[in-house]
């Protein structure tokens, strides 16, 4: 049986997926340069003026995440090491998505060294307006490889028709993959390893559904094949644990009042159930308690 510790996290997982799974209300991407190197940068915006954010140097292609706000035309970014600390500031006065060319400063926060930063705009995908269903732009991701980053391409204002992984450093394109998704910003895509064999994976973000209910796409590396193959992993709010090699998903109904959770082993790349839990409300308990499996179903 599951402990009721394992319970109450897997609980508090759906309940995260539900405030993650808010979309940004758009999305630009846009080339340009950070002193003499050329650069790569990509925005979600949300209501009230937050931004996130996410960067390359085209010498580089590892992805650097921002955070940042957007206060009185003045866009500001941070980016931080892996400790949370902040290690540099990017600020562009004056901004907005419509501007042909954009012109900032990058700074150093340890050293004070500032450098020009020049932006210009590739997309600008806005929910709040009408989309050129004919373009296919490809937005940078946060999440990426040991050799690869990530983008998505777009399909659509509101969707992804693919993924692809391009090699860091020559930018070449090394594969792409149908992955027909809701578009989650900058995050749609996430690194693991799903089949517990050593090797990076990962997944893309497929769609939510009702309350903290969410699925995505999973995609494992096939060592002989030497690329990504399509896993055919099925399941709500999957959640995979390492050091157990179990997956675990969590399937929440009616505000919460009823949870069925399941245990599942990976076995030559499938999932193989290995146990069953419902958990429904108890008013008088004032908590969920296990029940009969079909009460769940």
């Amino acid at each position: 049986m599951l402990r009721s510790s394992m319970r109450t996290a897997l609980i508090a997982v759906g309940l995260f997926s539900l405030v993650a799974n808010e979309a940004a209300w758009g999305q630009t991407s846009y080339v340009g340069s950070i002193g003499t190197l050329p650069i790569e940068l990509a925005l979600d915006s949300y209501s009230g003026g937050e931004v996130e954010g996410v960067y390359i140097y085209k010498k580089f292609g590892s992805p650097i995440a921002l955070t940042g706000t957007t206060t009185q035309g003045t866009l500001v970014l941070t980016e931080g090491n892996v400790h949370g600390k902040a290690t540099a500031r990017l600020t562009i006065p004056a901004f907005t998505a419509d501007l042909q060319t954009i012109t900032g400063t990058w700074q150093n926060l340890a050293t004070g060294q500032q450098l020009p930063v020049v932006l210009t705009p590739q997309f600008e995908r806005d929910l709040n307006q009408d989309s050129d269903s004919t373009a296919h732009p490809e937005l940078l991701q946060v999440s990426a490889l040991k050799t690869c980053y990530f983008k998505v391409v777009l399909s659509s204002s509101e969707s992804i028709g693919s993924v692809k992984l391009y090699e860091k450093r020559t930018s070449r394109l090394v594969q792409e993959l149908k992955a027909d998704c809701e578009l989650r910003g900058i995050q749609s895509v996430s690194v693991g390893d799903f089949n517990f064999d050593g090797l990076e994976d990962f997944a893309v973000y497929q769609q939510g559904f009702a309350g903290p209910n969410t699925a995505s796409l999973y995609f494992l590396y096939d060592p002989i094949k030497k690329k990504y193959v399509d896993s055919g992993f099925e399941g709500v709010s999957l959640q995979f644990d390492a050091k157990t090699k179990r997956v675990y998903e969590t399937n929440s109904c009616c505000a919460g009042s009823s949870v069925q959770n399941s245990v599942y082993k990976i076995v030559r790349n499938r999932m193989v159930l290995v146990e069953q839990h419902c958990l429904r409300w108890n008013e008088k308990k004032q908590a969920l308690v296990e029940r009969k499996l079909s009460e769940c179903q």
